[in-house]
């Protein structure tokens, strides 16, 4: 009998699926120890100090450095800027996200597309509670599965922001971002337009990215 694949490998499967051209990604289920995949100078910038942030960033750099790796960036540290955003090697775009149990990254050259934003969530409903500061009358979810539109919708707009911010430089709510999963689309209360892409097994993983 055949095994079904980990969730790791499951979700890196899914997400190279859902991927654009050009656009590496993987992901980690986060360890006991993986804040030691900080480089010293990634652990001196970020300023959390909870174990469990800390693992979660090391996890997510751990999977960055080897996306960089694999087109020849090597020894770079992978900084966190004051906004809280991940400082790139020049000529490089990318995002990283995590959500308590899996960590997300995603990596590409300048070309193309010129910013990208990640966001991961358990496959599981969003709380009403939440889903009411979230959606939006503008919001389209279209053919998502009901039961996970709402954290598709939470995870597309956290990814959005991601690939908006280091363009526009703009602080946006969840009511500044319109989003259209059928259209593959989200639009900012400034006029940017960030074209969206996703996948919801074994998580949630939406990629956000604006092309030239």
């Amino acid at each position: 009998m055949t095994r079904p694949p980990s969730p790791e490998a499951a979700l890196a499967e899914a997400m190279a699926a859902i991927a654009p051209r050009n656009v590496r990604t993987g992901c980690r289920l986060i360890g006991d120890a993986d804040e030691a995949h900080l480089l010293p100078e990634e652990a001196r910038s970020i300023p959390a100090r909870q174990p469990a942030m800390r693992r979660a960033s090391g996890a997510a750099r751990w999977i960055a450095h080897r996306l960089l790796a694999d087109i020849g960036i090597t020894d770079v540290a992978i900084m966190r800027a004051p906004s809280g955003a991940p400082v790139w090697p020049d000529g490089i775009i990318g995002s990283l996200a995590h959500d308590d149990d899996m960590a997300v990254a995603a990596v590409a050259p300048v070309g193309g597309i010129v910013s990208l934003g990640i966001d991961v969530e358990p496959a599981e409903p969003l709380p009403d509670d939440i889903f009411a500061i979230v959606a939006t009358g503008a919001d389209r979810t279209g053919a998502a599965d009901p039961r996970l539109a709402g954290r598709i919708l939470f995870a597309a707009k956290e990814a959005v922001y991601k690939a908006a911010y280091p363009l526009d430089r703009d602080v946006l709510g969840y009511e500044d971002i319109a989003v259209d999963l059928d259209a593959g689309r989200a639009t900012t209360k400034t006029g940017r337009m960030v074209s969206l892409a996703y996948c919801v097994v074994p998580r949630v993983v939406v990629l956000a990215f604006v092309g030239e």
